[in-house]
């Protein structure tokens, strides 16, 4: 299916609190991640993903005119300062069509070519997020570990994975 990696616009919080308004999504991120998902935390996200710096970078994922999803890198500092960390969701209606494999190929190789320095970008989905973990497999990343009662999110105390791209996993054409 086709779609558009782009920068986010004030105009696309109608879309994203519509869209990103699902349980089912909210469940398989941070608990940052609100549910219900009103029109003024969308306002809020964008306005954060408007604020981009040298550590950041947000991408909406735009189908047929409307921001269905969005994903992001983000620089880690210090002694860490040579990774970044992939976050992403996308509407439920999108699933399963290879959008998120795509966009997270492209977030990745805009990644490595804006920060010379990055040697690794890094998810770490919940284990029992199937969807997910298959998304990064067919990118190209590595399944590092499982991470054993890492994380404590809607009540549940969950298993995280540490998945990997290094930049010399990259294709030389960024495919």
């Amino acid at each position: 299916m086709d779609f558009i990696l782009r920068e986010w616009r004030r105009s696309d919080a109608a879309d994203v609190a519509k869209y990103a308004d699902n349980e089912k999504i909210a469940r398989n991120l941070r608990d940052v991640f609100p549910y219900p998902y009103t029109l003024k935390d969308a306002k809020e996200f964008i306005d954060d993903c408007l604020e981009e710096d040298d550590f950041l970078m947000f991408r909406a994922i735009e189908v047929d005119g409307h921001a269905v999803g969005s994903i992001a890198l983000c620089r880690d500092d210090g002694m860490y300062r040579p990774r970044a960390e992939l976050g992403y969701w996308l509407a439920e209606d999108f699933w399963g069509k290879g959008i998120m494999t795509e966009a997270v190929r492209r977030i990745c190789k805009e990644g490595f070519a804006r920060w010379d320095d990055l040697l690794r970008i890094y998810a770490e989905p919940y284990a029992r997020n199937a969807g997910s973990r298959r998304v990064l497999e067919k990118a190209g990343f590595t399944l590092e570990g499982i991470l054993r009662r890492n994380v404590f999110i809607w009540g549940e105390v969950c298993d995280s994975c540490m998945y990997a791209l290094l930049r010399e996993d990259m294709s030389p054409a960024g495919d």
